[in-house]
């Protein structure tokens, strides 16, 4: 039997949504800084363990993070609170839209970055000894 929860971490003001599998352990879970709900995570542990095994671990915890390993019974200082299946759906779904957005918006950046540093080379001059450049030793 599926259960889904949500803890406050004040420490941090973070909300934690769990949908866990009968024995309390985590199937996907979501991350959310307070104020303003900003998804930090949403792994699903199925997607973590094929990236494992296609070798892009570590692409898919730099997006979407990980979930948590142990049971919930051996989490302290949590009251998870009961959630319905379709509560969580709209949080998993919304957490990661926003990570996927995220990550294309850094994406897209990376690519300009990479285009202005190709035009700026192309730019230089081939031979910094004419038209008035003088070497940097001479």
């Amino acid at each position: 039997m599926t259960i889904w929860v949500r803890c406050f971490w004040d420490e941090e003001d973070v909300w934690f949504y769990f949908e866990l599998d009968a024995d309390g352990y985590v199937i996907r879970q979501v991350e959310l800084q307070e104020p303003g709900s900003k998804a930090l995570a949403a792994a699903s542990l199925a997607e973590w363990q094929e990236a494992q095994r296609d070798g892009r671990s570590a692409e898919y915890e730099s997006v979407y993070g990980l979930t948590a390993e142990p049971s919930i019974s051996e989490w302290k200082g949590h009251d998870p609170q009961p959630l319905w299946a379709d509560e969580f759906e709209i949080v998993w779904s919304t957490a990661r839209v926003e990570l996927q957005d995220r990550q294309r918006a850094f994406s897209n950046l990376a690519v300009r970055s990479a285009d202005r540093a190709r035009r700026s080379v192309r730019s230089m001059p081939t031979d910094c000894g004419s038209a008035g450049h003088r070497p940097v030793n001479g």
